[in-house]
């Protein structure tokens, strides 16, 4: 099985991280390939930076000519272009922030985001209201940190405790990590969950998993509705 993993910005360096915390958590013959876009932001943070990272990510997808892949996952928390991969790929689509919210709702009746900047909360709430897993979502906090800031691992992990910390007293019984970047610090924040008493799921490696299990199942994107798309337009993307 081989999953394709994209990132939301143009950032090598993050691809990598992001890459290593899939493979991390995949399973044994699972492959996971890396894309970066070849234009775009630099680090997707904003609406602006959003809906241009989501066309930059689907034209990387659109003129892939890489091995054939199973499934797709979309490393990008909170930002917009789920939609129109499932319209554009005839495999399973999983959005890291769906999953991670997916997840968490199978740990405890509500979760807290811990995010980048705090200006990145209204874009993260609106993405999973559009999943239909907002309504569990106890808050969603900022840490202050910029998205290429997260390398400081002492200073991502104060930031991150005092958000969690909110979180936490807003009601979330659980934590997920608002950022795909956040992927290689994972043992650091998971070691501030079990200080707050709190599982904390990281959208990367939770979308890797349910990108197995829907492959593994034989399921992909229905075509009955939403995503329907006149066979004539549609070239098929991911499976040879």
């Amino acid at each position: 099985m081989r999953i394709v993993v994209t990132n939301c910005n143009t950032t090598q360096r993050m691809t990598e991280e992001i890459v290593l915390g899939a493979r991390a958590a995949a399973s044994p013959g699972t492959a996971v390939t890396g894309l970066t876009p070849a234009w775009g932001p630099e680090s997707a943070e904003g609406w602006l930076d959003s809906h241009l990272s989501a066309a930059a990510v689907i034209d990387a997808l659109r003129t892939y000519e890489g091995p054939a892949y199973d499934a797709v996952v979309l490393a990008g928390f909170g930002e917009h272009g789920r939609e129109g991969v499932r319209e554009l790929v005839d495999v399973p689509v999983v959005d890291i922030t769906e999953a991670a919210a997916h997840l968490a709702c199978l740990l405890g009746r509500r979760y807290g985001v811990v995010t980048t900047l705090e200006r990145s909360r209204g874009q993260i709430e609106d993405s999973l209201e559009t999943a239909g897993v907002a309504r569990n979502c106890a808050a969603v906090a900022g840490t202050g940190l910029g998205v290429l800031d997260l390398a400081d691992g002492e200073r991502t992990r104060a930031a991150f405790r005092a958000a969690a910390e909110r979180v936490r007293a807003a009601g979330a019984e659980v934590l997920v990590l608002g950022c795909a970047g956040m992927t290689g610090l994972r043992r650091s924040v998971e070691s501030v969950g079990e200080e707050l008493g709190l599982p904390v799921v990281d959208g990367v490696a939770a979308a890797v998993r349910l990108a197995e299990s829907l492959v593994a199942l034989g399921l992909t994107t229905s075509r009955a509705g939403s995503y329907a798309v006149p066979l004539p337009k549609r070239r098929v993307w991911g499976r040879p």
